[in-house]
């Protein structure tokens, strides 16, 4: 961030902690943080009530989607030389999160799901695991017991997903039975229509809470990028989750006709690099849904690494 931002939010944040926040904003940029560090700006108040959250989301820079569309594009004209290629096929397998989301599930999938997370290629013993494997709660234990001695995690998506159409309490129960089980990750999906109506505080309270019922696990949040429909509200809804507490902030649950693309994806990355500069604390991305070859997540690595940096080429600051 720039001096700009903090002149432009000095009603929200206080300007010298913002002054000291924009000073610093290069060695922040650079230097891995810890997702636990505290905030290099206070952003209490911004929080503090329905208000004060409208004011800061509606008054983030406007997205220009020509401009975000073509460097996107650009983007993804880059070239790998060949030497790197297969490190970063590599890294990509490792930011995997290998998933079954259906109905027809079983145990016998899930454990099936599990031995390929752990061998990728049974003919290659270099390739390396997955990140994670994600299921529906009621087969976290299966998918834990499966992956037992392994460095591969297990993901539950919880909070009545894909829709997130349910009582709080309800939401709140399905992530706690999730952690219960063993999960290291929980993927929520953030009320939309509440955004969408413009209940921010609403949304925001939601997420805290969760974030608080996943206790050391951490916490994906599924903004499904195809049902807000704009660039700026994909930011605004970025900006939201990171507020709340958000480890990472996930385009979308792959349900829904429009999943991951290089814009929306690009544009999550600058809110996470701008956000570390503003708070201290790093937050990961995932784009799910749409990235069904080595060649597609190799442009997601360039996108990563043009827009973000080279420290969110981590499996703990990006995934698949």
């Amino acid at each position: 961030m720039t001096p700009a931002y903090a002149r432009r939010y000095a009603d929200v944040v206080s300007m010298s902690s913002a002054s000291s926040a924009a000073s610093s904003a290069t060695s922040a940029a650079s230097t891995p943080a810890s997702s636990s560090a505290a905030p290099a700006l206070p952003l209490a108040d911004v929080t503090a009530s329905d208000a004060t959250l409208r004011r800061f989301l509606h008054g983030l820079p406007g997205v220009d989607a020509v401009g975000l569309e073509a460097r996107a594009a650009g983007l993804a004209t880059r070239s790998i030389k060949t030497s790197s290629k297969a490190f970063a096929i590599d890294l990509a397998i490792s930011m995997i999160d290998l998933t079954t989301l259906e109905g027809a599930d079983t145990p016998g999938k899930v454990r099936s799901l599990c031995a390929k997370g752990m061998r990728p290629d049974p003919s290659d013993r270099s390739a390396p695991e997955v990140a994670a494997i994600c299921v529906y709660s009621d087969m976290v234990a299966v998918a834990k017991e499966a992956l037992h001695g392994s460095g591969v995690a297990v993901a539950s998506v919880a909070t009545a997903f894909p829709a997130g159409r349910a009582a709080r309490a309800v939401k709140l129960a399905d992530t706690r039975e999730a952690v219960a089980a063993g999960a290291d990750e929980v993927d929520m999906v953030i009320d939309r229509g509440a955004f969408l109506s413009g209940r921010y505080l609403q949304v925001f309270e939601e997420i805290v809470a969760v974030r608080e019922a996943c206790g050391s696990a951490h916490l994906k949040v599924i903004l499904e990028n195809g049902e807000l429909a704009t660039y700026d509200a994909i930011r605004r809804a970025s900006w939201l989750a990171m507020l709340a507490g958000a480890d990472f902030i996930k385009t979308s649950t792959g349900k829904v006709a429009v999943n991951a693309t290089l814009p929306n994806t690009l544009l999550m990355l600058e809110a996470v690099r701008d956000f570390l500069v503003v708070s201290g604390r790093r937050v990961g991305v995932k784009p799910a849904g749409g990235i069904r070859s080595a060649k597609d997540a190799l442009r997601y690595l360039v996108v990563v690494k043009e827009t973000a940096g080279e420290a969110w080429l981590d499996p703990g600051w990006f995934r698949f």
